[in-house]
């Protein structure tokens, strides 16, 4: 009974910490609300909320326990319907091929320690530990994150926790090991209650990211969520704008997608993902002159 509580009493949380998310990338309705049967909980708040997402459908916090379960991209179609959202016009800055800087260590080891001792930005004094990076630094397919969470915190190595899981699903779906991709964050560090990066974060972290993605030459960057395409593409768009396209970041594609800890929250959103991790693949596979297998959308 204490253990149910205690995962309720969770759930509750991360509740809360999506309403502030939500909330502070610009999207103004958001209200609490309990669901019938539900037990409320800390000074009779609601352990459910409801936000629209980019769909125009809705997030919701108050999701039963089957929502929060980690199902693959298996049960999809290969053939994925095409995005029916309106195409909008997204400005980007100038490519600048990216080269490795001469200010910051030029081989990946000596980058993370680097970074373990950082101390450009407040998020020092809240961390347990840097998280820097995991698997293969020879990768030709880089996935970047927007920050760790708690349990990357405790582990120091990025996406390990139900959004991790979920990311290794996705990943064995394009026909990949974890141990064959790179994956980071463009945060090292953790932000307080997992809220959305600040730009001063990011900027502080941003050369180290790019010494990475310098040092890894990947053929190919998937974004992970708004946060990572808005940093790595420098512009405010929506990701309604940014999903179902290929963009060139410093002369390597860069293909956006939601973050796994979206499509926990909203499994609806997981047929897009998977059309652009058909995306992926599929460009990964025309780079090195694979031809796709039978019955496999192009």
């Amino acid at each position: 009974m204490e253990e149910a509580r205690g995962e309720f009493l969770e759930i509750v949380r991360e509740a809360r910490v999506l309403m502030g998310r939500e909330r502070a990338r610009g999207r103004g309705r958001i209200a609490a609300a309990a669901t019938e049967g539900s037990a409320v909980a800390d000074g009779g708040d609601a352990a459910a909320a409801v936000a629209p997402d980019a769909s125009g459908g809705t997030i919701s916090a108050g999701w039963p326990a089957e929502t929060l379960a980690l199902p693959g991209f298996e049960t999809f179609a290969s053939t994925a319907r095409a995005s029916t959202a309106a195409a909008v016009p997204v400005s980007l800055p100038p490519a600048i091929p990216i080269g490795p800087r001469e200010d910051l260590p030029l081989d990946l080891p000596a980058l993370a320690n680097l970074v373990s001792s950082c101390r450009l930005c407040s998020l020092c004094s809240t961390r347990t530990q840097t998280v820097f990076a995991d698997v293969s630094p020879t990768a030709r397919l880089m996935f970047v994150g927007e920050a760790p969470g708690r349990d990357e915190d405790a582990q120091g190595l990025p996406f390990v926790g139900r959004a991790g899981q979920l990311l290794n699903k996705m990943i064995a779906a394009i026909d990949l090991k974890r141990e064959e991709v790179y994956i980071c964050n463009v945060l090292k560090c953790r932000p307080p209650d997992n809220r959305v990066p600040a730009p001063d974060e990011v900027e502080r972290c941003r050369p180290y990211l790019e010494q990475q993605i310098a040092l890894v030459k990947p053929a190919l960057v998937c974004a992970l969520g708004l946060s990572a395409a808005q940093a790595l593409l420098q512009t405010k768009a929506s990701m309604g704008s940014l999903r179902g396209k290929t963009f060139t970041y410093r002369g390597i594609p860069l293909i956006p997608t939601y973050h796994p800890a979206a499509l926990l929250r909203n499994p609806g959103l997981k047929r897009d993902a998977w059309t652009d991790l058909q995306r992926v693949r599929d460009l990964l596979r025309e780079m090195s002159g694979a031809a796709p297998a039978a019955g496999e959308a192009r």
